[in-house]
């Protein structure tokens, strides 16, 4: 094994279970330095949508990853996690969550799971390349580098003749100037309960306000879209549980001798950060406004802190349990693989899913 990440470690458990010695190397001194960070906010391990619903996350990957999320699913990380004595819950959003709501309690009792199975692991101890050895490859990608996943395997794949999808950064913040007035009394404050929409695409949820531009789980869910077809306004539905008349209507009250601010936080309901963002990109104060605020982003942040990355090795130069074709008995899984998807719990539940299906596919091969 090669990466201790969450993929990798889930790989060495499926393997041990069945009977391998495992050997676990990791170019840095401690495991899963970015599943650690993952759980500053709530570990999301995945969601407990409709199956068929969930695949349609993964976009065009998701020929390749279907048969391999529907072999390992979303209720076996739950069980494997509650295994753990990580007592998942779902949450209002349809999110599952360890009920700690962190990674160390479940990180510090699965790593002692694969010590009592046996699993060796070798720290600072960084993959060398294609040596024949039977491996499973869990890189990672580029995104927060500095806590491992620096995407330094690529140019070994590019030597051996394996296609690279080139790593951009996914789920990230979408850069917007803003004005220092602006950015000094908003950043840091949720817009809730929103419809975004960028070309063709849309989704719901909550955005925050940052100091160089927007981020949040419906900015996310966009910034592929923001990523691959740039130069479009990012329209803001501020109140899409009212029709556009409705908000007329509620426009149409008399003020009195209410502030402007106070008069559209009582009639239409609008937060002070959302009135500020009107009055930032000077949208009208009207219906018309309120229901389609724009919006033009600049790019996305970079790879350093971005979530998750696009990108890797070609889907391609696997085999349908992720082996690669050029290289019998080496096994690439996790967010190395050229596939991406939003946050929610999509992103752990691939890496989860294409970890259990190289195993058991290596594990057949091999002598127990």
């Amino acid at each position: 094994m090669a990466g201790a990440g969450p993929a990798g470690l889930m790989a060495a458990e499926v393997l041990a279970k069945a009977g391998h010695q495992v050997t676990v190397i990791d170019h840095k001194p401690s495991p899963a330095r970015k599943f650690i960070l993952a759980g500053r906010g709530g570990l999301n391990l995945t969601h407990s949508e409709p199956l068929d619903e969930f695949l349609t996350r993964y976009g065009e990957a998701r020929d390749f990853l279907e048969p391999l999320i529907r072999a390992f699913p979303p209720d076996a990380v739950a069980k494997w996690a509650d295994d753990l004595d990580a007592e998942t819950f779902t949450g209002s959003s349809g999110r599952v969550f360890p009920k700690a709501m962190k990674t160390s309690p479940l990180l510090r009792a699965w790593l002692q799971r694969l010590n009592g199975q046996g699993v060796d692991f070798k720290f600072n101890t960084p993959w060398q390349g294609f040596d024949g050895t039977p491996t499973i490859l869990a890189l990672g990608g580029a995104s927060w580098p500095h806590l491992g996943g620096d995407g330094a395997w690529t140019s070994i794949f590019e030597k051996a003749g394996i296609t690279i999808t080139p790593l951009q950064a996914a789920n990230c913040r979408a850069i917007v100037p803003w004005t220092e007035h602006f950015k000094d009394k908003f950043a840091g404050l949720p817009l809730k309960n929103l419809t975004l929409r960028y070309g063709t695409n849309e989704a719901k949820g909550e955005v925050v306000i940052s100091r160089d531009g927007l981020e949040g789980g419906a900015i996310y869910a966009l910034s592929r879209f923001i990523r691959d077809e740039p130069g479009k306004q990012l329209l803001f539905d501020l109140k899409p549980t009212l029709s556009g008349d409705a908000v007329a209507q509620r426009l149409a009250r008399p003020r009195g001798a209410m502030s402007q601010a106070n008069f559209l936080r009582k009639a239409v309901g609008l937060t002070p950060p959302a009135i500020a963002l009107l009055h930032e990109t000077k949208t009208p104060l009207t219906a018309e406004g309120i229901k389609a605020l724009k919006v033009t982003p600049q790019g996305l942040s970079g790879l350093a802190r971005a979530i998750s990355t696009a990108g890797g090795a070609a889907l391609t130069e696997l085999t349908p349990h992720c082996e690669l074709k050029k290289h019998p008995l080496t096994y690439c899984v996790g967010e190395m693989l050229d596939w991406e998807a939003p946050t929610g719990g999509y992103l752990l539940q691939a890496c989860f899913s294409t970890a259990v299906s190289a195993a058991r596919d290596l594990s057949g091969k091999l002598a127990p």
